[in-house]
Order: C-alpha cells, then sequence, then structure tokens
C-alpha cells in the first residue's frame, strides 16, 4: 500500500517495481494499491496515462482527498508512505519526504517484500492438507 502526493519519476521508478513484484508474488496472493492523496482533478487522467505508458497491470492507482483515508494517519508532512502488511499486520513501513524517494530507498522496500510473503506462505503450508 502506497500513500502518495503526486507523480514524480522516482515513485513511477517504485509502482513498475512493485506491479512487478506482485505478478511475480500472484501464487503468494499479493495485492498492491496506490493512494493519491490530492484534489487535482487532473490527476485521474494522468494515471490512466501512467498505466498505459508504463503498462501497469498489477497495481491499482485510486485517489482520495489530501488529507487521505480516514483512520489510516497519513502524515501530512510525508509525500510518499510504503506500508507492506499481511493479514492486517505491518512488516514494514517506509515514509519520505518530497525528494527522498531514491533508488536506494526503492530497493530497500523491494527487499522488504519477503518479509509479507513469508506470513502467506507460512498460512499456505498449514492449509495444506496432510500426506
Amino acid at each position: 500500500m502506497i500513500f502518495a502526493r503526486e507523480v514524480s519519476d522516482s515513485l513511477t521508478s517504485l509502482v513498475k517495481k512493485i506491479d512487478a513484484e506482485t505478478a511475480k508474488n500472484k501464487s503468494a496472493k499479493m495485492g498492491s494499491f496506490v493512494v493519491f492523496c490530492t484534489d487535482d482533478d487532473k490527476l485521474e487522467d494522468k494515471l490512466k496515462a501512467l498505466a498505459t505508458k508504463e503498462g501497469l497491470k498489477n497495481i491499482v492507482l485510486s485517489i482520495d482527498n489530501p488529507a487521505g483515508p480516514d483512520k489510516y494517519g497519513v502524515s501530512k508532512d510525508a509525500d510518499i508512505t510504503v506500508v507492506l502488511y499481511n493479514q492486517r499486520k505491518v512488516a514494514a513501513n517506509h515514509t519520505f519526504k518530497k525528494g527522498e524517494l531514491t533508488s536506494k530507498a526503492i530497493d530497500a522496500i523491494v527487499s522488504d517484500i519477503p518479509k509479507i510473503l513469508t506470513t502467506a506462505k507460512k498460512k499456505e503450508a498449514k492449509t495444506e492438507a496432510p500426506k
């Protein structure tokens, strides 16, 4: 789950990597989405164009008000917030002010993805029939 204030090159890079990881981990039922917290009325068209241009197929792009969804406590100071969770338990939380999302930070986020997949794989193992 990603909360963002605006589209940027670094965010696009992150979204592309998360989209690819989501496709790669489909069997683990990984899902992903971005919530743009803004009141930009032209954003919907920008997001449609972005999804087409970048070939995004496995990540949902959505728009909410500038404060973000109720009860999520999205920091108004954060430009981008990434929350990796499974079964309502947060495994990793990354918050970036404008300009702080670097390629190194993106790699750190991607490297945290196994933290949420492990839980899914353990759950699958528990539900398998005994041999």
